[in-house]
């Protein structure tokens, strides 16, 4: 539940929609979508993707961490 609030949240701070995340990633915003609302889980490469897009470590995006 975590990582998917946190994908949220760092979408929205940057002022993304799911559709510009998505082309960033290499992914469809119906991924991004399933991944927010917690429908399924995003592959290692990808946490590294968006990790590094956001300057951001993995732990925290996955909520291991409270503070990157």
């Amino acid at each position: 539940m975590k990582f998917a609030q946190r994908l949220k949240e760092l979408r929205l701070e940057k002022h993304l929609t799911t559709r510009e995340l998505a082309k960033e990633i290499g992914v469809t915003n119906i991924t991004i979508s399933r991944w927010e609302n917690n429908k399924s889980c995003a592959t290692h490469d990808k946490i590294i993707l968006l990790a590094q897009f956001f300057g951001v470590s993995a732990d925290y995006i996955l909520g291991l961490k409270d503070f990157d």
